[in-house]
């Protein structure tokens, strides 16, 4: 097919682009191309916030055509927003022993396109998704329930930036060995042994993405720019409450491919019927050879177990643990942990949920603070940053799904509560389900506390766990990470010595450790180019976002040797 967009014009425009995401996951400096900031959109081509919402709102109620797709049988969608509007938005049904096969069709002319047209290809599929940020912030607050500016944010320039990473990790492993080489191996005085050799990086399959509700796309495009980047095919199953931001995704992925000549079926839309459970069928098919999925650790455990085909990377639950032993600034400890267990309603992979503070108190700039003191203290902290509502929906964002409020509304049961979560009425959302956290008081040495606390409860929900020492909490720590797994640890102590042990654990439990955050950076934010999300390393996942890693096994080397004559 003909390319609208060719080669030296996608390099030209976007090989800087590149180069500079190298150098930041080099460096690990602070870095992002696209803006955070809402204001900045409306020019160069890009929606402003006005043409953003009317775009979204022109989806409402209506197909989003895909019609080019191989095997449509039926029209689905039954998405319903978190904040009580119904989209009415319906998608392509496939029929998947005609779609995976016609996916197979474009895959030679991808993998022989090559690394750096590859990245340039994908990058030109970031660019017009960022150009539509203001479009997909809707898309993915009505469909994840998250507060319209996080959804701008997180759902829009984080994840496009973790999409980039994603790019340039797989460039700079493809490009680690050469495409040729010329071998000579001395004979004495015989002619040397000549070979002519050439490395051509192999993909691998289809890769087959598993969205989840929380975070469509700064969860999904790690995988599907990973896989896109090294040469294969992808294929998107979203989550069936959140099927919208990934299905303009897939469009406008569709459309790049096609404009710079490669077949548009490399990337195609999995939707599914109601209760139809597609994600189980498709991860066990023969094509698919790459899974990235994000969710419960139910299900993620299964596909490690049963996908026996396919290279499967895994994002799923863990218990996310603070140690709180001593601090400096016992003020801005309170107002960091208030942000961290609000933001989002706690729903996030990041979140804490575990305090582990000594029974007999913590040393602060403040004076010695008792367990029961340091629990009411962050419970008016919490209080205080949510008492305004206007600032709490900002914050907060909707309930995602019933199973998150009844395990909210089950959590007060389980101990003491310290701080009791209350219904916020939105006025401009009065169908959201809005509630702030809840914190329960719990005792480490209690055994019938162990099962709430060892146990992730996905939400907003965090427990205060009395422990009897800060070598207790480092034990308990090493046990939660080691059994549990976690995405997340933090800690607050001017202790060296503590440190050091709290440090010591995470190293040899492989957890991402943040110490003594009292500003404006959070436990549960991570940043693109610098920090990784995860480890790979403990059973919260079997994959770091992003490393050398995530992207290597994605596809192979394949050599082929010629004899040179002399």
């Amino acid at each position: 097919m003909a390319a609208e967009l060719t080669a030296p014009e996608l390099i030209a425009k976007h090989r800087p682009t590149l180069d500079q995401a190298l150098e930041a996951i080099r460096t690990r400096a602070y870095w992002s191309p696209h803006p955070e900031h809402p204001k900045a959109y409306g020019e160069d081509g890009s929606l402003d916030a006005a043409a953003g919402k009317a775009a979204f709102d022109a989806l409402l109620g209506n197909r989003l055509d895909l019609t080019d797709q191989p095997g449509i049988d039926d029209w689905v969608g039954e998405e319903v927003s978190p904040y009580g509007i119904e989209l009415g938005v319906t998608y392509p049904h496939a029929d998947l022993d005609v779609l995976l096969p016609a996916m197979g069709a474009g895959r030679r002319a991808w993998r022989d396109a090559g690394a750096e047209l590859r990245a340039m290809v994908c990058l030109e599929i970031l660019k017009r998704i960022s150009d539509r940020t203001h479009q997909f912030a809707h898309a993915v607050m009505h469909t994840s329930g998250q507060a319209f500016m996080m959804a701008f944010q997180a759902g829009g320039p984080h994840a496009q930036d973790r999409g980039l990473e994603a790019v340039a990790y797989a460039y700079a492993e493809q490009i680690r060995t050469p495409g040729t080489a010329e071998w000579s191996k001395p004979q004495g005085k015989r002619d040397p042994l000549a070979l002519a050799k050439t490395f051509t990086p192999v993909p691998r399959g289809i890769g087959l993405v598993i969205g989840c509700n929380t975070f469509p796309t700064w969860n999904g495009y790690p995988g599907l720019f990973a896989s896109l980047a090294t040469g294969n095919a992808v294929l998107v199953k979203p989550h069936p409450r959140a099927v919208l931001p990934l299905a303009l995704t897939v469009r406008i992925a569709r459309d790049v491919l096609a404009e710079a000549g490669f077949d548009p079926n490399l990337v195609a839309l999995a939707a599914e019927r109601p209760g139809e459970g597609i994600a189980k069928t498709l991860a066990l098919r023969p094509e698919i050879r790459i899974i990235d999925y994000t969710g419960s650790t139910a299900f993620g455990d299964w596909l490690e177990a049963n996908a026996r085909q396919a290279q499967v990377y895994t994002e799923k639950a863990g218990v996310n643990t603070v140690i709180v032993h001593s601090t400096d600034d016992y003020k801005g400890m309170l107002s960091n942990l208030a942000f961290s267990l609000s933001l989002y309603s706690g729903q996030m992979c990041t979140t804490p949920q575990n305090l582990l503070i000594p029974r007999d108190g913590i040393t602060t700039d403040q004076g010695p603070k008792t367990f029961d003191e340091v629990t009411a203290d962050l419970a008016r902290a919490v209080d205080g940053l949510l008492g305004d509502d206007a600032r709490a929906n900002a914050l907060l964002g909707a309930i995602v799904n019933p199973d998150v409020k009844a395990r909210l509304e089950a959590a007060a049961g389980l101990g003491e509560v310290a701080l009791a979560s209350r219904e916020v009425t939105n006025p401009e959302f009065p169908g959201a389900v809005v509630r702030t956290p809840v914190i329960v008081k719990l005792d480490g040495a209690k055994p019938d506390d162990e099962a709430a606390y060892m146990s992730e409860c996905f939400g907003p929900v965090s427990f205060a766990v009395a422990v009897d020492s800060v070598t207790d909490a480092a034990e308990l720590l090493r046990r939660t990470v080691r059994e549990k797994g976690a995405m997340t640890v933090g800690a607050y102590t001017t202790d060296a010595g503590v440190e050091e042990t709290i440090q010591e654990v995470c190293l040899e439990e492989s957890a991402q450790l943040s110490l003594n955050l009292t500003g404006g950076v959070y436990v549960n934010q991570t940043a693109a180019f610098s920090d990784f999300h995860g480890s790979g390393g403990n059973p919260a996942a079997n994959a770091a976002l992003t490393d050398g890693a995530f992207v290597a096994n994605r596809f192979r080397v394949v050599e082929v040797r010629r004899e040179v004559q002399a």
